[in-house]
């Protein structure tokens, strides 16, 4: 969690509320961190980060979209902004797949 907060506050974002959800809890079993995170305006942001070494494919694209889905049934509520921390190369495919479903990758 410690990267994900250094990487915000150097772009000058800081929370009010961050809180880990264990992949367990949204039934996966995929090896995510998932954060749920409340910023000072009061906007809810879904932050996931990965941590692989294969290259993230079209596939994944719609893993983590069933993900987030997931998420905000769990949570009861939509996230304003969806962040993806990838340490994985990214196909040019899914990276414009991403952006098409709105998700900002960092």
């Amino acid at each position: 969690m410690q990267m994900v907060v250094d990487s915000f506050r150097a772009k000058g974002k800081l929370f009010k509320k961050m809180q880990e959800i264990a992949p367990k809890e949204l039934g996966i079993r995929n090896k995510i961190k998932i954060y749920k995170a409340t910023d000072i305006n009061g906007y809810f942001w879904a932050i996931f980060a990965i941590s692989q070494k294969s290259r993230v494919l079209m596939k994944d694209v719609h893993k983590f979209e069933e993900i987030y889905n997931k998420l905000c049934i769990f949570s009861e509520h939509n996230y304003k902004h969806k962040i993806l921390f990838i340490d994985a190369p990214l196909c040019s495919k899914a990276k414009a797949a991403f952006k098409e479903c709105g998700w900002k990758i960092q």
